[in-house]
């Protein structure tokens, strides 16, 4: 048995899986505590709540939104007490063990990787789109070394100017204090403004405001497309879930694609949700062994 707890900025969501990955039980969930000792206990009684239910102790990986520095699982995110800490080393010292630390969308790539979407790509890239932007790569099934703990940051990527003066968009600020960066166009928020903001929740989204998106996700993936070749790219977070959205990117891509070379497959994501604890829960079985 294995375990992965997913770290969010309103939710705590811990669960069992086999080797395998396949899940046992229940998902177990709390709220966020805002303050960081409070948050390393509640961290440390979920590691001693997987142990509770599997009956024995396992290996335990937690997925955690932001820049995880490799080693002492030092964390950079927004809105989590967790901001700037060693979240790593120190839930280890209240667990009694090591637990390694992963960014989300390294998790999530890694969880399609393994069973899921991607299960026959060599080179993956994951990718979750709600009410951020970010994701991960794999290759061969397994994590590539991080030098500063990024995952696949591409929210936080310039959009192309091209791409913005094709569609006369001005440059949006973005919640990380820069201007232009992709998360401010394609994202659930994102969308929204392009469909001229106000979509009310579960509304549909105007053809021409979906239209416009594939085709800055496409300028946007360029970047990764032609640095990492992945075969297939795994899309999770609400806004895939846009009936028809995967189309229209896949059709966006292939427009934008270098030469003759073939642009990678798209796919939903297997696992959804559950791939944060599911990837992280992986990574620990893998550092067990």
């Amino acid at each position: 048995m294995i375990g992965g707890i997913d770290l969010g900025g309103t939710k705590i969501e811990s669960r069992l899986f086999d080797r395998g990955g396949a899940p046992r039980g229940e998902a177990l969930r709390l709220p966020t505590p805002r303050d960081y000792p409070s948050l390393l206990d509640a961290l440390a009684g979920q590691v001693r709540a997987l142990d509770d239910r599997a009956g024995m102790r396992v290996p335990v990986g937690l997925a955690a939104p932001g820049v995880v520095a490799p080693g002492t699982g030092r964390l950079f995110a927004a809105n989590l007490a967790a901001t700037d800490r060693p979240l790593g080393a120190d839930l280890a010292a209240r667990a009694g063990r090591p637990v390694p630390v992963v960014n989300d969308g390294m998790a999530f790539a890694l969880s399609e990787a393994r069973g899921g979407a991607a299960a026959d790509a060599r080179v993956a890239l994951g990718l979750v789109i709600g009410t951020g932007l970010g994701g991960g790569v794999t290759v061969d099934g397994r994590l590539p070394p991080r030098h500063a703990g990024y995952g696949v940051e591409i929210g936080h990527a310039g959009l192309p100017g091209r791409a913005l003066l094709r569609h006369s968009l001005d440059l949006r600020p973005c919640g990380c204090g820069r201007l232009g960066c992709a998360e401010a166009y394609l994202s659930g928020p994102g969308l929204a403004a392009l469909a001229g903001g106000g979509l009310p929740p579960g509304a549909a989204v105007p053809d021409a405001a979906l239209d416009i998106w594939a085709d800055l996700a496409a300028e946007t993936l360029q970047a990764p497309v032609l640095v990492l070749d992945p075969a297939v790219i795994v899309l999770g977070g609400g806004v895939s879930l846009i009936p028809g959205l995967i189309d229209r990117l896949g059709a966006a891509l292939d427009r934008h694609r270098l030469g003759g070379a073939p642009a990678p497959a798209l796919a939903p994501a297997r696992f959804g949700a559950t791939s944060g604890a599911r990837g992280a829960a992986l990574l620990a079985g893998d550092a067990s062994c």
